[in-house]
């Protein structure tokens, strides 16, 4: 009897054991596994209460940046995934914008606002396809995990192929907005001069118990699940770093950007981070942008997110831009 009840037991735990694996599994590819058929898919235009009254207005900012011719750009990530890029020139040797998208969504789509007021005020911009979407290599999204390491793999190519000399601006939305302020405490190079991140998260774990909160599930449960699924098969640590520890240590002045009608990227995460970086003596600015959706920010009020992003790219490109000048005029004069 005892031997009956052993196996049973057994049998019971191995079951359980196998329904939690294939749920691992099945929560794996729903939030981070994107299929080759997914990324080649066309990604609509958002809809729904903030988005609808936008529609014709995002449509016309994706058709004009679709016209503008651009050059394809590769480069290899650091695990060896082949990146690809959309290089727009307006002007050799120009300042450089380089551009980052949010989770399954389009970098034509995402960056059509920020792309249309960078190239109309003078920058260069490369606009990128983050790992998993798009052409770019891989099927997994880490939500800025690795993303970040390819925001620094995409300003060194910058560095390497337009010089110190041209100052770097890194600019995202959603979770493009948290990939290049993850990348904020990396080896970035020197001509990095800013970042602007609208309507960023502050961790991978925030936003996903935030997802999990929103639709009414346990938050713990949900974090543990997408968190373990991620180790089991995707082999990354999601709570391994986060935008808030990031931003404290960034050595550039973070310009941050939000709508407080996002549903799904909470206004109070750009506050945490503009605390954040603020208390650790980061020059930060942070703007709200009433009635924004999210990710809409900029045709919530065109003219003063148009304002607000080329006063700050400007200063900083002009002052980078002067000071590289002096610092080579020197070594002209000690030669």
């Amino acid at each position: 009897m005892f031997r009956i009840i052993i196996e049973i037991l057994l049998a019971f735990i191995l079951s359980i054991a196998v329904l939690l694996y294939f749920g691992l599994y099945a929560v794996f590819r729903a939030v981070l596994y994107n299929t080759n058929e997914r990324k080649a898919r066309h990604v609509p235009l958002p809809t729904g209460e903030g988005y609808d009254e936008q529609q014709e207005s995002m449509q016309e900012l994706v058709d004009l940046m679709k016209e503008i011719p651009f050059e394809e750009v590769r480069v290899t990530s650091f695990d060896n995934l082949t990146l690809f890029g959309r290089y727009y020139e307006v002007k050799k040797g120009a300042p450089l914008q380089i551009q980052f998208h949010g989770y399954r969504g389009e970098a034509v789509r995402d960056m059509a606002g920020g792309n249309r007021i960078a190239r109309e005020h003078g920058q260069n911009t490369l606009v990128v396809d983050q790992r998993a979407h798009g052409k770019s290599g891989g099927n997994i999204t880490t939500f800025g995990v690795k993303e970040r390491q390819d925001c620094l793999t995409w300003a060194r190519y910058a560095a390497d192929r337009f010089g110190l000399e041209t100052p770097v601006i890194l600019s995202g939305v959603s979770m493009g907005a948290a990939t290049v302020l993850m990348a904020a405490d990396l080896d970035l190079p020197e001509n990095v001069v800013g970042i602007i991140a609208d309507c960023a998260y502050t961790s991978p774990e925030a936003i996903i118990r935030e997802v999990g909160r929103a639709r009414r599930y346990p938050e713990g449960a949900v974090w543990w699940l997408v968190k373990t699924g991620a180790k089991l098969f995707g082999r990354v640590d999601l709570g391994s770093c986060g935008a808030i520890d990031a931003v404290r240590k960034s050595r550039v002045p973070v310009l941050l950007i939000h709508g407080d009608a996002d549903r799904y990227v909470p206004v109070r995460m750009s506050r945490e981070l503009y605390r954040a970086a603020e208390k650790a003596g980061v020059p930060v600015r942070l703007e709200i942008f009433q009635g924004g959706a999210h990710g809409i920010s900029y045709l919530t009020d065109v003219r003063r997110y148009t304002e607000l992003e080329v006063e700050f790219t400007s200063r900083l490109m002009k002052r980078y831009i002067g000071e590289h000048s002096k610092a080579e005029e020197g070594l002209e004069r000690e030669k």
